[in-house]
């Protein structure tokens, strides 16, 4: 054998033999990846070679499956009411990654989770019977919230304060998840929900935190009574009016200049919603302090599922004192969820304790046996003490009553609240965000709300949380209590 035929045969075995390598390495080490690949075609086919579990609301399955023509997806996905409940299911696509519950219990309600087979399955390695998702939603107050959001840019959420149930998440504008489901037709609906101005895919209730104005004052007034800075809500302030922000030339100054508010006490501030108390006193407890609180009803937490994940709301760290004070009124760089300030309502009316928030109350597979129960799994953690609470509820009450919280009135039923009007845009220049977060108890019916009007249509002058957010807490609230 010659030296070129040599040299031949060696580089040929190479080549062989780095063939063999990759296609060893292809099969067991990348195998995993490839079968999960989202552009694996493979998948959808399995995914839809027959009808999914189904997300269910008060008993009625919210979800669906139908019969495709001329594609080898056998199946897709149909949604009954799919805009009022869409903020809850997320969407299930033949082209595009399932969102929302849809996505988290994707091999659930496809019936690949190993929970779900059985050992003939196992033996036959055939796919099990897909299970299904009970969700807390309550319809009526689901209803009533994204009716009384209409056609406002806006959101609400709705709690059961001693259970954590949630009750409500609505968001708006909303949008049909049925339009993504058909891989046919889900490209030019995809585009033009993405190209929409008013962004319909955010689910502004779980994933938008934007600054939660005067509603965080709750927060604030919670440390200060949990520190001793004062004994009760009935207490005089050392709060001088109008307040000038420490170490600048910034006046801060009230909303209603003829307000009550200089060194009034908590529940006076709160009622007439006075932004020199709250400044004062954020100042004076230091930023710290009102960090410590904040993150304890929720603020800064990463992993806030409910099972969908939700952004975190945020108090920020490394302020000078100016910026410490802005943070008492809820601007500067604090931010929050309506998923969030519901979190603080719900807490203080079930006398100072959380209870985890979820809007999944159990899994099952396909025979209705229950895989996991999260209403057993709820834990709960003591924000602040009963006296706390009960003092909070106390003023709350009042806002409600005689404060800035009228339009949330309900007959026969104790009511809280609080309103907030938060900046927005580089000085202000956006329309203001419209809040409000409450409670509302009747009999043994309890709920805690939070909602934002981010824009209605009104003219600046008339964006208040009494005017545009109240109503809609009032509606959902009456609800609940109507269960």
């Amino acid at each position: 054998m010659n030296k070129t035929i040599r040299r031949a045969s060696v580089f040929t075995l190479l080549m062989v033999l780095a063939l063999l390598v990759r296609a060893t390495w292809v099969q067991f080490y990348e195998a995993g990846a490839l079968a999960d690949d989202n552009d694996n075609r493979r998948n959808a086919i399995e995914t839809y070679a027959a009808p999914l579990g189904n997300i269910v609301v008060a008993g009625e399955a919210i979800t669906g499956s139908a019969r495709t023509k001329g594609s080898d997806l056998a199946y897709k996905r149909t949604y009954t009411d799919g805009e009022l409940y869409a903020a809850v299911t997320g969407y299930a696509s033949q082209a595009y990654a399932p969102t929302q519950l849809e996505g988290i219990y994707r091999d659930l309600l496809n019936g690949t989770d190993s929970r779900l087979k059985t050992v003939m399955d196992t033996v036959t390695d055939t796919r099990a019977d897909p299970g299904n998702v009970i969700t807390t939603i309550d319809p009526a107050v689901q209803k009533a919230a994204y009716k009384a959001l209409g056609d406002k840019k806006g959101a609400a959420v709705a709690i059961d304060p001693r259970t954590g149930k949630i009750l409500a998440v609505a968001s708006t504008p909303s949008y049909d998840p049925s339009s993504l489901t058909d891989a046919n037709t889900a490209g030019a609906a995809w585009k033009k929900l993405n190209d929409d101005p008013d962004k319909p895919l955010t689910n502004r209730a779980l994933r938008q935190p934007v600054a939660p104005g005067s509603t965080f004052k709750l927060v604030v007034a919670a440390a200060a009574l949990e520190d001793g800075l004062y004994g009760s809500v009935d207490e005089k302030t050392d709060s001088p009016d109008p307040y000038t922000l420490p170490g600048t030339r910034t006046v801060l100054r009230n909303e209603n200049a003829s307000a009550p508010c200089e060194n009034a006490s908590i529940r006076v501030a709160l009622q007439y919603s006075c932004n020199n108390v709250f400044a004062k006193m954020a100042y004076d407890l230091g930023q710290d302090k009102v960090k410590a609180m904040a993150e304890k009803f929720g603020f800064n937490d990463e992993e806030q599922d409910v099972p969908v994940r939700a952004y975190a709301s945020v108090y920020p760290s490394g302020m000078d004192d100016a910026q410490t004070a802005l943070t008492g009124i809820g601007q500067f760089d604090v931010t929050a969820t309506p998923l969030q300030m519901a979190m603080v309502s719900a807490a203080i009316a079930n006398g100072g304790e959380l209870v985890s928030p979820h809007m999944v109350s159990q899994v099952t597979d396909g025979g209705g046996d229950v895989l996991r129960d999260y209403d057993e799994d709820a834990d709960s953690e003591r924000i602040v003490s009963e006296s706390t609470a009960e003092e909070l509820r106390s003023a709350m009450e009042t806002v409600v009553s005689e404060g800035t919280g009228t339009n949330a009135r309900i007959d026969g039923a104790t009511v809280g609240g609080k309103t907030g009007t938060a900046q927005h845009g580089e000085n202000n220049s956006k329309t203001p965000y419209a809040w409000f977060t409450s409670y509302a108890k009747s009999g043994d019916q309890e709920v805690a709300v939070a909602v934002i009007v981010e824009e209605s249509g009104a003219a600046r002058s008339e964006v208040s949380g009494n005017g545009l957010a109240a109503p809609v807490a009032k509606a959902m609230m009456e609800a609940a209590l109507d269960r």
